[in-house]
C-alpha cells in the first residue's frame, strides 16, 4: 500500500512542472520599484528649470521612455517595462546633467557679451561724439543718439538678468543691444566714407 502514493506524487509533479511552463508569466509581477523610481527621476528633471530650459530633447526622451514604459505595464509585459524604466532614469538623469552644463556655458557666454559691450557702448559714444564734432557728416543724429540711448539700456537689462542667473535672458538682451551699437558704429563709417570722397 505504501508504494500506491508514489503514482499519485509523480502525477502532481508533472503537473505543476506543466503548468508552470505554460504559464510562466502568472506569477510576475510589475516592476513597482523600478516604476517608482522612473516617476520620481522624470519628476525631477521636469522641476529642473535648467534641464527645462537647456536639455529639452534629453528630457523628451526621458518622457517617451516613461510612456513607453507604462503603456507595457498596463499589457502585463513587465520585463520590458522594467527596460523602460530604467531608459527613463537615465535619460531624466542626462538631463539634469545636461541642463547644468548648458547653463555654466551660457552663463559663461552672456558674462563674456556683456562685459565686451559695456566697452563697445564706450567706444561707440567717443565715436558719435568725434563725428557731431565733424560737422560735415549727413547723419540724423536724433536717430544716432535715440538708438544708442537704447542699446545702453539694453546692456543695463542685461547686465540685471545676468546678475539674476536669467542666462537666456542676458544673451537676448545683449545681441540686441551689440545689434544696435553695430548699426550706429555702421552708420558713422558709411558718413565718414562719403565724406572722404568729397574732399
Amino acid at each position: 500500500m505504501k508504494y500506491l502514493h508514489r503514482p499519485v506524487q509523480f502525477l502532481a509533479a508533472v503537473l505543476c512542472a506543466a503548468f508552470i511552463t505554460v504559464f510562466p508569466a502568472s506569477c510576475a509581477k510589475p516592476p513597482v520599484e523600478e516604476m517608482n523610481a522612473a516617476s520620481a527621476a522624470l519628476t525631477r528633471a521636469e522641476n529642473d528649470a535648467d534641464a527645462v530650459t537647456y536639455a529639452a530633447n534629453t528630457l523628451a526622451r526621458a518622457r517617451d521612455a516613461f510612456n513607453r514604459m507604462q503603456t507595457e505595464a498596463d499589457a502585463k509585459r513587465y520585463d520590458s517595462a522594467k527596460t523602460f524604466a530604467a531608459e527613463t532614469v537615465s535619460a531624466a538623469e542626462k538631463a539634469v546633467a545636461d541642463g547644468r552644463i548648458g547653463a555654466e556655458r551660457t552663463r559663461e557666454d552672456a558674462a563674456s557679451l556683456v562685459a565686451g559691450l559695456k566697452n563697445t557702448v564706450a567706444e561707440t559714444e567717443d565715436s558719435i561724439r568725434a563725428a557731431k564734432r565733424a560737422q560735415n557728416l549727413q547723419l540724423d543724429f536724433g536717430a544716432i543718439d535715440r538708438d544708442f540711448e537704447t542699446a545702453r539700456r539694453t546692456v543695463d537689462q542685461a547686465e540685471v538678468s545676468l546678475a539674476g542667473n536669467n542666462y537666456a535672458d542676458a544673451m537676448d538682451k545683449g545681441r540686441t543691444a551689440r545689434g544696435l551699437l553695430g548699426g550706429i558704429s555702421e552708420r558713422l563709417s558709411s558718413a565718414a566714407a562719403a565724406a572722404s570722397r568729397k574732399k
